[in-house]
C-alpha cells in the first residue's frame, strides 16, 4: 500500500472548515460582485451619457463586407485561405498531441516580439492554456493575412479593415477573460474573489468619472500635481494672449549661450511632456548645458476659441512667440524646437518666413514630427469623410471643440493591448489600482482641439497632404517646403506609430537647406524623452553631408551607438547658439513675469 497521500478531492462533508469557510467567501464575492455587475447594468441610461453611442462611427461595417464579399467572389483564393487555416490547426493539434505523448514539442505559432500578454508562465507550462494561446494566435493571424490578400479593394479599404479586424482579434484575446486568464484565476483563488468586487468597484468609478462613457484609468490620479510633481521646472510665465503662454525657465548655469531656445510641444498635449520629473525633464537637462530655455504653452480651448484657425496659430503663436522671445532675450534670433503637431505648425511657419525673407528663426529641431503625410501610418484611417463627419458632428455638440477624451481614444487604439485591454484586466478583472507614472498622468491630462484648427488639420494635412504637395495656403500665400533654407535637425523613434519613421525622413527630405536626420530607439513619447541619465535604447546617426534618397539607404550606412540621442543633438545645437553670456533670469527682461511657471493654462484639465 503506497504512502503517498491521495490526490482524490474530500467529500464535502469531509471538508475542514476553514476549507468551507474559503468556499462560503468565494461564493459570496462572485455573488456580490454579479450584484455590483446588475446594477451598473441597470443604472445605465443612454440618454444621460456624454454623447449618443453610434454603433458604427468609422463606417466599417460596408468597407468589410466590401472586402469578405471580395473574398467569397473568389473561390480559389477563399479555398486557399481555408486550406492555410486547416494546415495550421492540423500543426498544432500534431504539436500538442506530442507534448502530451513525451512532454515536449515545437509550438506551431508563436506570439509576436513584445507581446506582453503572454508573460505568465502558465501560458507555456500548463498544456490546455498553451492550446487556447496558439489557438488564438494561429487564428487571428489568419484572420488578418485572409483580410490582406484580398484583391479587388483599394489599398485604403484594405488597410482600414485590416486595422479594425486587429482591433476585434485583441478585443477577443483569451487574455481578456476571467476563466481563460490564468493570472486572473489566481487571483480569484487567493483572494476567494474579491479581485471581481474590487473591480466592478473600479468600473463603476471610471463609469461615473466619464459620465456614463467609460474612462479607463491609467495611473494613480492623486499622486501628482501639475507644478508640484510635474512640469515644476522654476520659471516664469513672461508673456500670454488667448492661444498660449510663454514660459522663460531659471537659468542653471551662470553662463548660458546667447540665443535662445524656444519650443513649441503639440497643442494636442500638455508640454510638460518635456518637463516630468527632474529626472527625466528634457526642460532641465537643456538648462543644465546652458541654453535659455523658452516654451510655448498652448491654452486648452473652450467654446469661445471654436473658429481659431490655423493661420491664428500661426500668427498668434509661432510669430508672437518669436517676437516676444527675442524682445526678451535681447537676441536677434532665435532657435527653435517643434514636437509632433507643434513640428507641423513650425515647419508651416517656416515655410511662409522663408519666402518673406524672414530669418528670424536660425535653426529648427523636429521631435517626431511630420510635414509629409504620405506615410503618416494608422492615423490616416481615421480622415475619411464618414469619420469626419462624425468629428464634426461631436464637436458641434460639445460646443465647437473636441474633448480630450476623443483624442485620447483614438492614440489607445493604437496600441490597445498596452493602453487598453492591459488596464481593462489589470482594474477590472485583477482588481488592482493602476500604478503611479507619470507618463501615463501626462496621457490622461488630454486638451480640447477648436473646431476650425482641428478639422483643418485633418483635411489639409492628413486627407491631401498639402504641404508636402506645395498646395498649403499660409497668410493667403501658397507656400513650398523647398523655401526653407533654416538648419534642421530631424529626429524619428523606430517603433513610433504615430509619426512613422519613413514619414518623418520625408518630411526631411523636402526642406530646402541643410538638414540631419537622427533616428532612436522605442517609440513616440519615450524615443523621444530618453534623459542620458537613464542609459536606456539606442540611437542611429550618420554623418553624410546630404540626406540619401530613401530611408533604407539611410539606415544602411548608419551606426548604431546606445543610450539617448540628446547629446548628438546637443552637439549639433550648440553650434547654433551663440556665444556663452551671463546668464538672464526673467526679471533681467523687458517682460516682467506674469506668474510662475508652469502657469495657468497648462493647469486646466477640461473637466
Amino acid at each position: 500500500m503506497s504512502d503517498k497521500p491521495s490526490k482524490v478531492p474530500p467529500k464535502w462533508d469531509e471538508m475542514s472548515e476553514a476549507g468551507l469557510e474559503a468556499m462560503e467567501r468565494y461564493a459570496r464575492h462572485v455573488m456580490e460582485a454579479a450584484a455590483k455587475t446588475q446594477a451598473l447594468i441597470a443604472g445605465a441610461d443612454p440618454s444621460k451619457a456624454a454623447r449618443p453611442v453610434d454603433a458604427d462611427p468609422f463606417n466599417i461595417g460596408p468597407e468589410a463586407t466590401e472586402v469578405w464579399g471580395k473574398l467569397a467572389a473568389d473561390p480559389e483564393t477563399l479555398a486557399e485561405a481555408q486550406m492555410k487555416l486547416w494546415q495550421g490547426y492540423m500543426s498544432l493539434w500534431t504539436s500538442t498531441a506530442k507534448r502530451i505523448a513525451s512532454g515536449e514539442s515545437a509550438p506551431a505559432v508563436t506570439p509576436e516580439k513584445g507581446d506582453k500578454r503572454w508573460r505568465s508562465e502558465d501560458w507555456e507550462a500548463n498544456p490546455f492554456l498553451d492550446l487556447v494561446k496558439q489557438s488564438y494566435l494561429l487564428t487571428s493571424q489568419w484572420l488578418l493575412d485572409t483580410v490582406s490578400s484580398v484583391d479587388g479593394v483599394d489599398d485604403a479599404t484594405k488597410k482600414k479593415v485590416a486595422f479594425f479586424t486587429r482591433q476585434m482579434a485583441d478585443a477577443f484575446s483569451p487574455t481578456n477573460f476571467a476563466l481563460t486568464n490564468p493570472e486572473v484565476m489566481r487571483a480569484a483563488a487567493e483572494s476567494g474573489g474579491e479581485n471581481f468586487v474590487k473591480g466592478m468597484k473600479n468600473l463603476a468609478e471610471d463609469l461615473a468619472r466619464g459620465k456614463g462613457r467609460l474612462a479607463i484609468k491609467q495611473t494613480d490620479l492623486e499622486k501628482f500635481e501639475v507644478g508640484r510633481d510635474v512640469a515644476a521646472t522654476a520659471g516664469s510665465v513672461i508673456f500670454q494672449n488667448r492661444i498660449f503662454q510663454l514660459i522663460q525657465y531659471l537659468p542653471t548655469t551662470a553662463q548660458t549661450y546667447e540665443r535662445p531656445l524656444l519650443i513649441f510641444p503639440p497643442w494636442i498635449n500638455k508640454f510638460y511632456i518635456l518637463d516630468l520629473r527632474p529626472e527625466n525633464s528634457m526642460v532641465r537637462w537643456l538648462l543644465d548645458q546652458g541654453y535659455p530655455v523658452y516654451l510655448v504653452s498652448w491654452v486648452n480651448p473652450r467654446s469661445d476659441l471654436a473658429d481659431v484657425t490655423f493661420d491664428d496659430y500661426y500668427r498668434e503663436g509661432i510669430l508672437e512667440a518669436v517676437e516676444k522671445t527675442i524682445e526678451q532675450s535681447g537676441c536677434e534670433t532665435v532657435n527653435t524646437v517643434g514636437y509632433c503637431i507643434g513640428g507641423t505648425l513650425l515647419s508651416a511657419a517656416l515655410a511662409h518666413m522663408g519666402q518673406h525673407g524672414d530669418a528670424r528663426i536660425q535653426s529648427a529641431t523636429f521631435f517626431a514630427a511630420q510635414a509629409d503625410f504620405s506615410e503618416a501610418g494608422d492615423l490616416l484611417l481615421f480622415v475619411d469623410d464618414e469619420w469626419l463627419e462624425e468629428i464634426s458632428r461631436r464637436m458641434d455638440e460639445q460646443g465647437g471643440v473636441l474633448d480630450g477624451a476623443t483624442m485620447s481614444e483614438t492614440f489607445n487604439m493604437l496600441r490597445a493591448n498596452d493602453l487598453v485591454w492591459s488596464f481593462m484586466i489589470n482594474n477590472y478583472l485583477m482588481g488592482k489600482d493602476p500604478k503611479a507614472f507619470d507618463l501615463l498622468f501626462w496621457n490622461s491630462d488630454q486638451t480640447r482641439l477648436p473646431k476650425a484648427l482641428h478639422l483643418y488639420y485633418l483635411k489639409q494635412f492628413y486627407r491631401k497632404n498639402a504641404l508636402a504637395k506645395g498646395k498649403l495656403k499660409v497668410a493667403g500665400d501658397t507656400v513650398s517646403l523647398g523655401d526653407i533654407k533654416t538648419p534642421a535637425y530631424f529626429q524619428a523613434s523606430r517603433e513610433d506609430h504615430i509619426a512613422p519613421y519613413p514619414s518623418v525622413f520625408k518630411s526631411a527630405k523636402q526642406f530646402g537647406g541643410p538638414t540631419k536626420f537622427t533616428l532612436a530607439g522605442s517609440g513616440h513619447i519615450a524615443g523621444v524623452i530618453n534623459h542620458p541619465d537613464a542609459e536606456k535604447y539606442q540611437h542611429w546617426t550618420n554623418s553624410a553631408k546630404k540626406l540619401p534618397d530613401t530611408v533604407d539607404a539611410w539606415l544602411a550606412e548608419a551606426k548604431e551607438k546606445p543610450g539617448s540621442w540628446w547629446p548628438h543633438w546637443d552637439k549639433w545645437l550648440s553650434k547654433k547658439s551663440g556665444e556663452l553670456v551671463d546668464a538672464k533670469t526673467p526679471a533681467d527682461g523687458p517682460l516682467k513675469p506674469i506668474e510662475p511657471a508652469p502657469g495657468s493654462y497648462v493647469k486646466d484639465r477640461g473637466d
